[in-house]
C-alpha cells in the first residue's frame, strides 16, 4: 500500500532538494513544489486567489503521482505550507484548504528544520521569520495530532536522518 510523506518547513530548509533525494533513495517519484512553477508563470505579483489555484494545483499533481509511485510518494510541500503562507500574507486562510488539509491525508510529515544557511531567490520573502514560522509549521502538526519528524542535519546527515525517520515509520506502519 502506498504510503505519502510530506515534507514541510519554513522557506529554505531544503525541503525541495530532500523529497528528491528520497524518491532517488527509494526509486520511486515525488511531487514538485507546484507553487514555484504557478508563481514562475505569473507575469504579475501573485495574489491570495493565487495561493488557492496552488494549493488546488498540488493537491492534483498528488493525485496525478500516486498511481506512479513504488510504495512511497514523497510530496515537496503540502497544504499547511498554503495555509501558513494565506495566513501569515492576509490574515486568513480559504475554507477549501482548511477542509482539505484534514481530507487529503499524509502518512508521515517530515518537518525540515531551520539549521540549514538561508539560500536567497526570488520567491522567497522572509530570511528574518524563520523561527517563528518553523514553530507555526510545528504547533499546526502538533495540534492536528499528525505524524511527524523534525529533520535536521546538513547535506548528507539531513538525507540519512530522513532516511531513518521513513524507516522508523514504516517499521511501525508494519506492526
Amino acid at each position: 500500500m502506498l504510503k505519502k510523506i510530506a515534507i514541510t518547513g519554513p522557506e529554505s530548509t531544503g525541503k525541495s532538494l530532500l523529497a528528491r533525494q528520497l524518491a532517488k533513495h527509494y526509486q520511486t517519484n515525488y511531487v514538485p513544489e507546484y507553487a514555484r512553477e504557478y508563481i514562475d508563470k505569473l507575469n504579475r505579483p501573485y495574489n491570495k486567489q493565487d495561493i488557492l489555484e496552488i494549493a488546488k494545483g498540488q493537491i492534483s499533481k498528488e493525485k496525478e503521482l500516486e498511481s506512479k509511485a513504488n510504495k512511497f510518494l514523497f510530496c515537496d510541500t503540502e497544504l499547511i505550507v498554503t495555509k501558513i503562507w494565506c495566513e501569515h500574507k492576509y490574515g486568513d486562510c480559504h475554507e477549501w484548504i482548511l477542509k482539505m488539509i484534514n481530507e487529503n491525508r499524509y502518512d508521515l510529515f517530515l518537518l525540515t528544520n531551520i539549521d540549514l544557511p538561508w539560500q536567497p531567490d526570488p520567491q522567497r520573502e522572509h530570511p528574518d521569520l524563520r523561527k517563528y514560522l518553523f514553530k507555526l509549521y510545528y504547533d499546526e502538526l502538533r495540534e492536528r495530532n499528525f505524524n511527524f519528524k523534525i529533520i535536521s542535519g546538513l547535506k548528507e546527515d539531513r538525507l540519512k536522518n530522513a532516511v531513518r525517520a521513513v524507516e522508523d515509520f514504516s517499521e511501525l506502519s508494519i506492526l
